[in-house]
């Protein structure tokens, strides 16, 4: 659990008198997430989430709120930002940025079979035909800049192998830009944990503070490296059967263009980079909390050397 930020009921009933939505009820700080704080609030006319920003800035974060609050609009099924009575999506707790979202019902699924992979698949796909009317803009936060901002911080950590595999995959991806994929706001971080299910169906996807521009192809990289694993455990190759299901099913929405398909493998890459680093840079320089959730960067330095190795597999749609 992550709690940067602890946040009293006094505090909390202090700062819902700016909303609309009733006198509080139970506050439950939420044991997941490495960024923000947050809680479920609920109060006495429904449940929410309690997002305290700690990282972003607060000229930022309207990015992420609208983004969100115009893909609910279009059908999408994630949380919806509440206005306060100031009619704003976003305020002050405890000198931080702070958001009162929907909270969407359902369990995540810790092993996505063909059936979930599919399903989120058909949702990706939505989701970024929504997105492509969505006005803000913002830079993937955790894109190829940030990525040699966050080399730079945590080379002095690493160990032979390690630094080599990090050169030669930064030299990697600065040698190959993809400016003419289809993009626009993206999820980024589209996680199992992200998702939760109803039924077999997926009821709702959250956690949209990593999104920004980037290739739509880049999102799907993301889930196919956490979704369609042989086995998270002892087996990160991609499992073919899922990977297909989720391409497929994203395809059926959203054809892919053959240049997508000539971009694949190194898009795997660049997402696996992605989350080496953040998870070192977690791990080496981490921020003063309260009992602050890392996840192991090791896994994703296996996903990294296996997706970098000569003749790797890239299952594809088709």
């Amino acid at each position: 659990m992550s709690v940067f930020t602890p946040v009293s009921e006094d505090q909390l009933a202090a700062w819902l008198k700016g909303y609309s939505v009733g006198a509080p009820v139970a506050l439950e700080p939420i044991a997941a997430g490495i960024e923000n704080t947050n809680y479920f609030v609920t109060t006495s006319q429904g449940r929410y989430v309690l997002t305290l920003f700690e990282r972003l800035p607060a000229s930022e974060v309207p990015f992420y709120l609208e983004l969100m609050a115009h893909l609910a609009r279009h059908g999408i099924p994630c949380p919806a930002p509440i206005a306060g009575l100031d009619d704003r999506y976003l305020s002050q707790l405890n000198g931080k940025p702070a958001a009162l979202v929907t909270r969407l019902e359902g369990t995540s699924v810790e092993h996505p079979g063909l059936r979930e992979c599919a399903e989120l698949g058909g949702l990706l796909a939505r989701m970024h035909l929504a997105a492509r009317t969505y006005g803000g803009y913002l830079e993937n936060p955790r894109g190829p800049k940030w990525w040699r901002r966050a080399a730079a911080d945590v080379r002095p950590f690493l160990g032979e192998a390690a630094l080599g595999l990090l050169e030669s995959e930064l030299a990697c991806q600065a040698q190959r830009r993809f400016p003419d994929l289809p993009r626009a706001a993206v999820h980024a971080d589209l996680f199992r944990d992200n998702a939760v299910f109803v039924n077999g169906r997926i009821s709702g996807v959250f956690d949209f503070y990593f999104a920004g521009v980037d290739c739509y192809l880049f999102d799907i990289a993301v889930c196919a490296n956490d979704w369609c694993l042989v086995d998270p455990e002892r087996d990160c190759a991609l499992d073919e059967g899922r990977t297909r299901a989720l391409l497929d099913a994203y395809a059926a929405v959203r054809p892919l263009q053959p240049a997508e398909r000539a971009a694949w493998p190194v898009m795997l890459r660049a997402a696996a980079l992605r989350f080496w680093l953040s998870r070192l840079h977690d791990l080496h320089l981490p921020r003063p909390g309260e009992l602050v959730k890392v996840h192991d960067p090791e896994h994703f330095r296996r996903i990294l050397e296996l997706r970098a190795a000569p003749g790797a597999r890239a299952p594809w749609t088709g």
